[in-house]
């Protein structure tokens, strides 16, 4: 692969995504949206949860607000991270096709929509940690970036996956509405989790790790090494069917 061509591509992506105006607006608007309406529905009492990757499940009390706050920072970033994602495969095949015929290959420009994925989560990561240090600050602030960074970083993966097998946007977004709603959206937050039945099934969804890092980063001093493997190997698998996936439609015959 030539660096060139890659860098080359990587800024085409990148430069093709910020042109629309509504990726911006929904960069800056949906974190405040979720942010703002958790804050004026929430109250300071403390609430007990229980920290699901620690072992023996300890109890903590925090401020309702404050749990709601790191919820509401991680649903915004896996949504944000699986549209973003999906739109990078979905869009311009036409156009990729024709660099493949000019001269760029499909690895390098499976590798160019990396990176640009890549940049954007970590961007939306920060971006929505910082806004949360607004409301209140964590015990380690960026372990609970990492976990915004590596819940984006999975749903990313599964926007390009969902990118790579279908070729309708709205099949996409149904997809991906369905699953962020009921896991990131619904499922992973602690005090549903804490009187949940199954919690098997809870632990078994994409967005259980990343926000067991966030959840024990903001309000624990406990270790993060099981919920941050767990994140990475989720996330690799569905990049790496994504890739093949991506690599294998894309191929010049």
């Amino acid at each position: 692969m030539r660096g060139r061509y890659i860098w080359i591509a990587s800024l085409m992506t990148l430069r093709e995504v910020f042109r629309r105006r509504i990726v911006i607006l929904l960069l800056l608007v949906i974190p405040s949206i979720f942010y703002a309406i958790t804050y004026l529905t929430t109250n300071m009492m403390p609430i007990p949860f229980r920290l699901a990757a620690v072992e023996g499940e300890p109890g903590l009390m925090v401020p309702a607000r404050h749990l709601g706050l790191v919820f509401m920072g991680l649903a915004s970033t896996g949504l944000l991270a699986a549209f973003l994602s999906m739109s990078l495969i979905q869009r311009n095949v036409g156009v990729t096709r024709r660099l493949i015929i000019c001269g760029f290959t499909t690895s390098e420009i499976s590798l160019s929509k990396l990176l640009v994925m890549f940049a954007i989560i970590i961007l939306v990561g920060f971006y929505v940690g910082s806004m949360l240090r607004i409301f209140f600050h964590p015990e380690s602030f960026l372990f609970v970036v990492c976990g915004f960074i590596l819940v984006g970083f999975v749903y990313g993966s599964y926007g390009l996956l969902i990118g790579s097998l279908l070729r309708g946007e709205l099949e996409g977004i149904l997809l991906i509405t369905l699953l962020a709603n009921i896991d990131v959206g619904w499922l992973q937050n602690p005090i549903f989790y804490a009187g949940a039945l199954n919690k098997a099934l809870i632990r078994g969804l994409p967005a259980f790790f990343p926000s067991q890092v966030s959840n024990i980063s903001a309000f624990s001093d406990y270790g993060i090494s099981r919920a941050l493997v767990g994140s990475l190997l989720y996330g690799g698998i569905m990049l790496a069917l994504a890739m093949f996936i991506f690599w294998s439609k894309m191929r010049k015959r």
